[in-house]
C-alpha cells in the first residue's frame, strides 16, 4: 500500500467522493441527517466545520437551517471549491489548511462539527485540537463528532503500529498528514475530549463503526 498525502488522497478522488461515502460507508444516509439534526437551528448561529470536505453533512444542514453562518476547514482545496460551488449563496466561509494550524478565534461559535475526518490522528493530537476548538467556542457551545472508533485498544493499537510500518518502508520521516485510518476507542475520544477542557461528553448513536459524540463546553 503506497501511502498519500491527506490533501492529495482527497483531491485525487473528488469526482467520486460524494458517491462513496454516501453509498459505501455503513448508515452514512442515515448519520449524515442525523448529524445535521443536532446543531443549532436559529437563524445566525455560527458553526465550526473540522474537515468539512464537500459538505454531506451541510447539504443535510441547509435544509434545517438556510441561515446558519459557517466556517469551514480542509486541507483538500478541490474539496472546498465543490462545496462553494454547491452553496454560492450561503454565509460560508471556506479555509484551505490544517485544523491544527488555523486559529479559530476564542469565544466565536455556538457549535462545532466533524464527520468522518478526525481518525487519522492520534490521541495527544487530538487533545491540542480539542483545546483550541473548546476555546472557539461561546459559554453554552458544544461539539458534535460523528467518526469512526476502533472498538477495542488492540484495534487502535494495531492500526498505528501499522501505520509506522507503512512509513518505515517508505522512507517517510516528514510531519505532514498522510491518508490511513487511526482511530481512537469511544473511551480514547472522550478521554481526548475531556482532556481538552470539554466538561461533559455523551455518546449520542452509533452504527457499525461510527459513533455520535457530543461535547459540552
Amino acid at each position: 500500500m503506497k501511502l498519500e498525502k491527506m490533501e492529495e488522497f482527497f483531491d485525487r478522488r473528488l469526482d467520486g467522493y460524494e458517491d462513496h461515502q454516501l453509498n459505501a460507508i455503513d448508515s452514512a444516509k442515515i448519520f449524515y441527517p442525523y448529524t445535521a439534526s443536532q446543531l443549532p437551528m436559529y437563524e445566525g448561529c455560527k458553526v465550526l466545520d473540522l474537515g468539512c470536505g464537500t459538505g454531506l453533512e451541510l447539504n443535510e444542514y441547509y435544509m434545517l437551517n438556510p441561515f446558519a453562518v459557517i466556517t469551514g476547514i480542509d486541507l483538500a482545496n478541490g474539496m472546498l471549491k465543490a462545496l462553494h460551488a454547491k452553496f454560492p449563496d450561503k454565509q460560508l466561509t471556506l479555509i484551505n489548511g490544517s485544523y491544527f494550524e488555523v486559529p479559530f478565534g476564542e469565544h466565536v461559535f455556538d457549535a462545532a462539527v466533524s464527520v468522518e475526518s478526525l481518525h487519522h490522528f492520534t490521541l495527544e493530537q487530538k487533545i491540542l485540537l480539542y483545546k483550541k476548538l473548546h476555546g472557539s467556542l461561546k459559554e453554552g457551545g458544544y461539539f458534535i463528532l460523528t467518526d469512526y472508533m476502533a472498538e477495542n485498544d488492540e484495534e487502535e493499537k494495531n492500526n498505528f503500529l501499522e501505520l509506522s510500518r507503512l512509513k518505515k518502508e517508505s522512507g517517510i520521516c516528514d510531519g505532514e498528514f498522510y491518508h490511513y485510518d487511526t482511530p481512537l476507542t469511544r473511551a480514547h475520544e472522550t478521554e481526548a475530549l475531556l482532556s481538552g477542557g470539554f466538561s461533559k461528553v455523551e455518546h449520542l448513536n452509533k452504527w457499525q463503526s461510527t459513533n455520535i459524540l457530543k461535547a459540552y463546553k
